[in-house]
């Protein structure tokens, strides 16, 4: 700041020094000029309480012409524009003030916006407002004040003017930036919201308005300093070199600048902001689906947005159809403009979703560079009498990464400027999403084995061979962590048997047992239980033993000694806590039927003499209740409360677990009684796509009685008895899933070549982690909650002809905020005393 602002910033002067032109112009007063302007100043109070009328209110209709023949013409012209600056600004606290008055209090005192928003309506309209006029208030008290005690001539307010416009210029540069979003908000509401309309057109009326509209009211702050800007010009235009003013009122101007200027790129940003807003808000969903594109989220941006072509075929013709398509910071949306009128004088332009938005994560740029094509179109006649013109077009391609073939799309730009742009625009949007994924991770791949686990890339291996091919264990297949004593350790199952190491330490892996082709590892610590399901069964081990093999200090044959057969014919296995007791279910296949079994893990010194003798160490497991028959094609058991959901490929079936001979009480979900109804035609919709679609589970959302039915291509949302909700809306994921977690608030979707990460409550795309053959090896614990962990393996680099199957824990990441609010309060105590 230079001296001569710092010198203005300080309260203004009650008397500031006299120059010398006013001292000369006071020295040609007579005493009775000076009468009359004693007279004049009965005229500036009624100026300045209203009550003069308005053709009177100015400067030289208040002085004498007398005291006006003294002066010099440039100082007559001074002291009128001095005047019209303190005119505009009364002017301008009064329509402040009215903006209160007339349209902010009846919001709050009417029903013309539910009162749930109106608050919120307020201060994204009307912003600060209200803090600008009560620093115009104050400035407005010193211009009175300055202009009764030097009235007729008034040497100066530029002193006045800099030290509020010091105060309120941050003020304004906050408003200016808002305006257009208050702006759009304002028009937003007054498009769909015929009481507020109502109650605008009362305010109209009153006298004080003047025909003036509440856009003009709103634009009035933008206005103001523009305004004094132009008046302190014409100031210092008829200002003598040797008065103050000369040297101040530049001053002024260079802060007017500044804050004009500053305001400038907020300006854009928010109107970029309101466009974003209008597209958002113009948009026509395909109806039945729930999308939750998070459009209004602060961060939300429209990068680009255009016209392209669309060819399309249909009966064996060809024709075009133009296409509106907008990038945004997290998807590109194709859509189709219909600009419709309203029975209302407003007229809106809805976008029709012609396709599933894509997200920026999927999408993939294809060919941009094509021969340029010719798009023939009519320009007028009809029939026989058509006329034809033929434009060129240039062709660009994109594509969803998880649907290449059935998701690509060939769009045609008018020039090959336009065609490189998009190029342009589209390549930088996928890189700053890149980077804002990998530096804002909800869930990040933490590495637990990156070299060890080789198998042979689509190749049936003959195991007899396995010995000449160096460092290959197979197919991963199934992961537990578990803790055993002091150590905590990873155990893996691939298709030549079970490796384990320590998790703390550097991963160095021993094979442990020699069970082939294991599809399930469950660790249950309680018991000292460690189950293996192969092909030979499901069978248990000392958990104790796993992690002393791995360790070194007992062999594997000791470690087969503790083997104990569960079942010979399961084929799928889930174990945990329900209720007191701990149970192991498993599935077995007959000739005839597949059944569900329920085993209690039970200690064996309470047990019969039967079980202590068939048992193996302290606990072991006795059947509980009777087996119940289930779907052939069942593929897995979900845990949902003190209820089980047997998965199989066409229905959702919930059993109680303590007691499953209650087989006639199991339910399917989701309940489709109503679908066949005419007046539901939703529910049929979902019915149908429900059909078609392969269920994998249920979740229950968090504080809520609604659950999420998952499938791999959808999920729906029903009631806590299996009734659809949401008016029999769907989710549809963007990979086909082929299994799922649920993490705290997030359901995470995993595909061979993606993980989706979702919030189970709305079903919004938070995440997605690219990989290649990413599969969930650790699913044979249930949990009555959320899960704890979730481990996958993936696909990594190919060595010597093999491939590396790399081992991740998607590890949720910590708040940072949270972070620092957690450090003691005490640790800052030194520094207020610095």
């Amino acid at each position: 700041m230079s001296q001569a602002a710092a010198v203005l910033l300080a309260e203004p002067q009650a008397h500031p020094p006299q120059t010398n032109t006013a001292q000369s112009a006071a020295s040609y007063l007579s005493s009775e000029l000076a009468d009359l302007a004693l007279q004049g100043e009965e005229g500036i109070r009624k100026f300045q309480s209203g009550e003069l009328p308005e053709q009177d209110a100015q400067w030289w209709r208040l002085v004498p012409q007398e005291a006006r023949d003294v002066l010099s013409e440039k100082e007559v012209k001074r002291q009128n524009v001095l005047f019209e600056l303190i005119h505009s600004e009364m002017e301008y606290v009064s329509d402040l003030q009215l903006v209160k008055d007339v349209f902010i209090n009846p919001i709050i005192d009417t029903v013309s916006i539910p009162q749930s928003r109106a608050r919120t309506f307020i201060n994204e309209v009307f912003f600060n407002m209200e803090k600008i006029l009560a620093h115009h208030q104050r400035m407005l008290d010193r211009l009175f004040e300055r202009q009764l005690e030097q009235f007729p001539l008034v040497q100066s307010v530029t002193d006045i003017i800099m030290h509020y416009s010091l105060e309120f210029s941050q003020e304004y540069e906050t408003y200016i930036k808002h305006y257009p979003i208050a702006e759009m908000r304002h028009r937003s509401e007054l498009r769909r919201n015929q009481r507020y309309q109502d109650m605008l057109q009362q305010c109209a009326q009153d006298p004080r308005v003047r025909k003036r509209d509440i856009i003009t009211f709103l634009s009035r702050p933008v206005t103001r300093l523009p305004r004094l800007e132009l008046l302190l010009r014409t100031i210092l235009k008829h200002t003598e070199p040797d008065h103050p003013d000369a040297d101040e009122i530049p001053v002024a101007l260079t802060v007017y600048s500044q804050v004009i200027k500053s305001t400038q790129p907020g300006i854009q940003a928010a109107e970029e902001k309101v466009k974003c807003w209008t597209l958002c808000e113009s948009l026509v969903y395909q109806k039945g689906e729930i999308i939750d594109l998070d459009l209004y989220d602060a961060t939300r941006s429209l990068i680009h947005q255009g016209p392209l072509a669309r060819r399309y075929s249909k009966d064996l013709n060809m024709y075009w159809a133009d296409l509106h398509v907008a990038l945004l910071d997290h998807y590109l949306l194709l859509l189709k403009p219909d600009i419709r009128h309203s029975e209302r004088v407003f007229s809106i332009v809805k976008h029709h979703m012609v396709s599933r938005p894509i997200p920026l994560d999927y999408l993939r740029l294809g060919m941009f560079d094509g021969s340029p094509e010719h798009r023939k179109e009519v320009t007028h006649g009809t029939g026989l009498f058509r006329k034809y013109e033929h434009r060129t077009v240039y062709p660009l391609t994109i594509y969803h990464a998880s649907a290449k073939m059935t998701r690509r799309y060939t769009l045609y730009a008018s020039s090959e400027g336009v065609r490189q742009q998009w190029h342009s625009e589209i390549s930088h949007a996928l890189n700053m999403r890149r980077i804002r994924q990998e530096n804002n991770m909800l869930f990040a791949p933490s590495v637990l084995s990156d070299n060890f686990f080789k198998r042979v890339a689509n190749t049936a291996v003959n195991l007899s061979t396995n010995a000449v091919i160096p460092n290959f264990t197979g197919y991963v297949s199934a992961v537990t962590k578990f803790s055993s004593g002091s150590h905590r350790f990873l155990a893996v199952a691939c298709s030549t048997g079970v490796y384990v190491s320590q998790i703390d330490k550097e991963p160095s892996f021993r094979k442990v047992l020699t069970t082939l082709n294991s599809s399930c590892l469950i660790a249950l610590p309680a018991v000292n239980k460690f189950l293996i399901l192969s092909d030979q069964g499901l069978f248990a081990y000392s958990l104790e033993l796993v992690g002393r093999a791995a360790l070194g200090s007992a062999t594997s044959q000791t470690l087969e000694a503790s083997r104990e057969r569960v079942a010979s014919d399961a084929i799928l296995v889930r174990a945990g806590r329900i209720g007191h007791r701990l149970v192991v279910l498993y599935t077995a296949k007959s000739f005839l039927q597949t059944c569900l079994y329920a085993l209690e893990i039970v200690n064996t010194a309470e047990a019969s003499p039967s079980l202590r003798r068939r048992g193996s160490g302290l606990f072991s497991f006795r059947s509980f209740g009777e087996p119940i028959t289930i779907p052939k094609d069942t593929h897995g058991i979900a845990f949902l409360n003190r209820r089980i959901v047997v998965c199989s490929d066409k229905s959702l079936l919930i059993a109680d677990p303590s007691n499953l001979t209650l087989s006639a009480r199991h339910t399917a979900i989701p309940d489709f009684s109503d679908a066949d109804s005419a007046n539901n035609l939703p529910m049929g919709t979902l019915k149908t796509r429900c059909a078609a679609a392969r269920p994998l589970g249920v979740v229950r959302c968090d504080k809520s009685d609604e659950l999420l039915i998952v499938y791999d291509e959808i999920g729906c949302y029903t009631d806590k008895f299996g009734v659809p909700s949401r008016s029999s809306g769907y989710l549809r994921w963007e990979s086909k899933a082929a299994a799922y977690a649920l993490r705290g608030e997030h359901l995470l979707l995993f595909s061979p070549e993606f993980v989706e990460v979702r919030t189970v409550r709305t079903g919004k795309l938070v995440q997605t982690i690219a990989a290649e053959d990413v599969r969930r090896v650790d699913v044979g614990l249930l949990s009555a909650d959320r899960e704890p962990t979730t481990i996958v393996a993936m696909r990594g680099q190919e060595e010597q002809g093999l491939v590396v199957d790399d081992i991740c824990e998607l590890v949720e990441t910590a708040d940072l905020k949270a972070t620092g609010a957690a450090q003691p309060p005490e640790m800052w105590d030194d520094f207020d005393t610095m």
